[in-house]
């Protein structure tokens, strides 16, 4: 067991969720009358805190203002139902797997954290992680705060931890902690842009493809 401890990104790289999160964005921008952000420009923030996708997408909003879209946004994400966000194949079944080979699962996300304890109350995968941190309760992405914390409550070096992701946020992140990371190639980011941080590998199928590596 090369990596006893994995760390998981949420959104693009376990679950299916990003047309969800670029229609609930554009209908927080229609319902305050704002310009809606092109499907580019919202792709290219997931990952970020909430507050951090506010500042990049809506630059000229008042913080005020900008808390109002974030409250929407909340809103429209847990309301659709225009775009499912399931799991990508495989990946409960892997996760139940990996879990009971003995590794020590993570979350380290840009969600919130109600939106996290939805998502695993709902999926029934609560009790696979044994720490998860959200944007709410760290620094955004690329900032290793919360990677840190994940060494700090498990009290393991940084060598013995592998963080797995789709953006570019989360590999820098692991950059910046000095964690080793692995990205996959069907969340937000080209391969182009995620080979800049230097993965151990870059993946099309991680219930398939990561025994290797780990």
């Amino acid at each position: 067991m090369k990596y006893p401890v994995i760390i998981f990104d949420w959104d693009g790289t376990l679950m299916d969720s990003l047309d969800k999160i670029v229609y609930a964005m554009q209908q927080a921008a229609v319902v305050n009358q704002l310009s809606v952000p092109s499907e580019f420009d919202i792709r290219n923030i997931i990952g970020l805190s909430l507050d951090k996708a506010m500042e990049k997408l809506f630059p000229s909003l008042s913080a005020a203002t900008q808390l109002v879209v974030k409250e929407a946004y909340r809103d429209q994400y847990s309301l659709s139902t225009v775009h499912p966000s399931p799991f990508y194949t495989g990946i409960k079944e892997w996760l139940i797997s990996l879990k009971e080979q003995g590794y020590t699962l993570a979350i380290a996300t840009g969600k919130g954290r109600n939106g996290l304890n939805r998502v695993l109350s709902t999926s029934g995968l609560s009790d696979l992680f044994t720490v998860t941190y959200s944007a709410d309760e760290a620094n955004s992405k690329p900032d290793p705060l919360m990677l840190n914390k994940i060494l700090a409550d498990l009290n393991i070096q940084s060598h013995q931890a592998l963080m797995i992701g789709d953006s570019s946020y989360d590999l820098e992140m692991a950059n910046n902690a000095n964690i080793s990371c692995i990205g996959v190639s069907y969340g937000v980011h080209s391969v182009d842009i995620l080979k800049q941080y230097n993965p151990i590998a870059i993946l099309d199928d991680l219930p398939n493809q990561l025994g290797q590596y780990i």
